[in-house]
């Protein structure tokens, strides 16, 4: 991965400076960029390899940035950052086309597994059909109560709306949680919502 280009926008300054500081002792070239219209704007300076880039900033949100990389057609995976990580923002974040929501404070290891992540799936990235069977395999295992939950989490429904609507308590939700977690093999949420997404659920 050395010598990849990444992409930092985020509008704390220490934050920037942390991640820059960890991206380029990993072999990285870094920019960094304020707010996503500053990086915009200067979209030509160079090939991008990954972006970076937190949800809530001032102006364009990391949301809003992956839908305008997406319409200018930039072949560049977004890794959506956040202090305010919920379920409903991970499912709109994979929505837009994000490869990977980490919420914050996050170990050093998952936001380096992300980008590599990234990076590998971009020159041998499978054809969308191969990737909907291969996501439909890893939900095959999943109970009909359990497929039930993962629609109500998937249209951004918090635990006890889920349960009011399933006519069962928050408690039990949370089990069915654990269970799809367990059974898809996911360290996230947000890769859950990714393989869910991705079959066509």
């Amino acid at each position: 991965m050395i010598g990849r280009r990444i992409l930092v926008i985020d509008d704390d300054a220490a934050m920037r400076d942390s991640l820059a500081f960890l991206l380029d002792v990993n072999g990285f070239y870094v920019a960094t960029y304020e707010t996503a219209t500053a990086f915009l704007n200067d979209v030509a300076s160079g090939p991008v390899d990954c972006i970076v880039s937190d949800i809530r900033m001032p102006g364009m949100s990391g949301l809003e940035l992956v839908s305008k990389v997406k319409a200018n057609r930039v072949n560049c995976p977004v890794v959506l950052i956040t202090g305010h990580g919920d379920v409903s923002l991970a499912v709109e974040a994979m929505k837009a086309g994000a490869v990977d929501f980490i919420e914050k404070p996050f170990v050093e290891e998952v936001l380096l597994r992300a980008i590599n992540s990234a990076l590998e799936a971009r020159p041998t990235k499978p054809a969308d059909d191969a990737a909907k069977l291969l996501a439909e395999a890893r939900l095959a295992d999943l109970s009909s109560r359990e497929r039930d939950v993962l629609q109500g989490l998937l249209a951004g429904k918090i635990n006890k709306v889920i349960a009011h609507d399933l006519g069962i308590s928050p408690r039990t939700v949370e089990v069915y949680r654990a269970n799809l977690m367990a059974k898809t093999n996911v360290r996230s949420m947000s890769e859950l919502m990714r393989i869910a997404i991705t079959a066509g659920l």
